[in-house]
């Protein structure tokens, strides 16, 4: 048994080693697949254009014998020729700018190749200037890469304090009042179907099954639906059409998001509730926006995250019956009210705040894809530039 590298494990720029498998490679097999330092990985297909091409460069880690997949290309440098890291630059390059996209082949799962590949002109300068160049996108990546930390740091700090904030307030109605289950306050639930539907998004005037994807805690994402072919629309039942004010609840989805409530805002016709999906009805006593605030906080999650089990290893299943437990503290109607105008104008200064780091992170990202074109094409004398004034 010997470890190999596939798609999965080929990032832009980095090798994400904490899932490798390993299968039988013969000794001949060995010799043939087995990585050597310097070279140079790309993902050789993917369903998405966006992943295709992906480059890192094997350096040698971990200490030990280590192939490749057929999902994955291998480019090995000549050592006469050409030096490894630059070769890593230069398909990055490729990746980043769409040249490695503009060759893939394929419907619903995207190829590269290795011969489409060969066919790619790559001017190479002499092998000095090719380690200059590595050398100076090494450091200039790397400050990049530390101010992307950075960026990324602050929005999870963001995501932490607004949860704080949130689980405060349900942790002092707890405190002061009593905690009722659900179950006292729900009038109806049903659920919808999933027929067979067409990959793409519905457009207006279409009808269209919501997936779970439309679930975020708190958030209603309409876009996150499945054209219903003219086929199946006998099929349909108009009860299943999701509304502006229902709460919903998803049944199924990956263990951090199952169990994610919302209440629908206005939204367009013809959206269906799926069978991954609760819609609940709750008695007079309950502000639907105030059970949803409730169910984000961490008595809820933790509920969920308990109770729920696994259909496969990433999907997991929760049963209303777990639901019906979920507490409430119980308080009036405008107090719940002003409790979720509160948390709303918390959750909108939060996204004021992520949006902007959000746009950050997008022009970090332009800024590094156009300083590794731009110095792998030898458009400036990394000799005596920083690359801070590349666009």
């Amino acid at each position: 048994m010997v470890k190999y590298l596939r798609a999965a494990n080929v990032k832009d720029g980095e090798l994400d080693l904490n899932d490798v498998k390993a299968m039988n490679f013969s000794p001949e097999e060995q010799k043939l697949f087995q990585l050597l330092p310097g070279d140079v990985l790309i993902t050789e297909g993917s369903g998405s254009l966006s992943t295709v091409g992906a480059a890192a460069v094997w350096r040698g880690q971990p200490n030990e014998t280590m192939c490749f997949q057929n999902t994955v290309l291998r480019m090995r440098p000549r050592s006469d020729v050409s030096d490894g890291r630059f070769l890593g630059w230069w398909a990055r390059s490729a990746y980043g700018s769409g040249a490695f996209a503009s060759l893939a082949g394929g419907a619903n799962i995207y190829h590269l190749g290795a011969e489409r590949v060969r066919t790619m002109r790559i001017d190479l300068p002499p092998l000095g200037v090719q380690r200059r160049i590595a050398d100076f996108l090494d450091a200039e990546t790397a400050r990049i890469d530390h101010m992307v930390a950075l960026q990324q740091a602050v929005r999870e700090r963001l995501a932490e304090r607004h949860a704080a904030e949130l689980n405060l307030a349900i942790d002092e109605l707890v405190d002061q009042v009593k905690s009722i289950p659900l179950r006292r306050f729900i009038v109806e639930v049903d659920q919808g179907s999933s027929p067979q539907c067409d990959a793409a998004p519905a457009e207006d005037g279409e009808w269209g099954v919501l997936k779970v994807s439309c679930l975020r805690p708190g958030i209603f994402l309409p876009n996150e639906n499945k054209r219903l072919p003219e086929s199946s629309l006998p099929l349909i039942s108009p009860r299943h059409e999701v509304r502006e004010g229902d709460l919903l609840i998803t049944r199924a989805n990956t263990p951090e998001l199952v169990g994610s409530t919302v209440v629908v805002p206005a939204v367009r016709p013809k959206l269906l509730l799926s069978d991954k999906i609760f819609r609940v009805r709750l008695s007079a006593a309950l502000d639907p926006g105030y059970v949803a605030v409730i169910a984000r906080g961490a008595r809820v999650r933790s509920i969920c995250a308990g109770s729920s089990f696994r259909a496969s290893q990433s999907m997991a299943n929760l049963r209303f019956e777990d639901v019906k437990t979920w507490p409430i503290p119980v308080i009036e109607w405008d107090e719940q009210a002003r409790l979720v105008a509160r948390i709303q104008i918390s959750q909108l200064r939060t996204e004021i705040i992520r949006n902007k780091i959000e746009q950050q992170l997008e022009l970090l990202d332009e800024r590094r894809t156009a300083l590794i074109t731009a110095a792998v094409a030898g458009e400036f004398d990394v000799s005596s530039a920083s690359g801070r004034r590349v666009v």
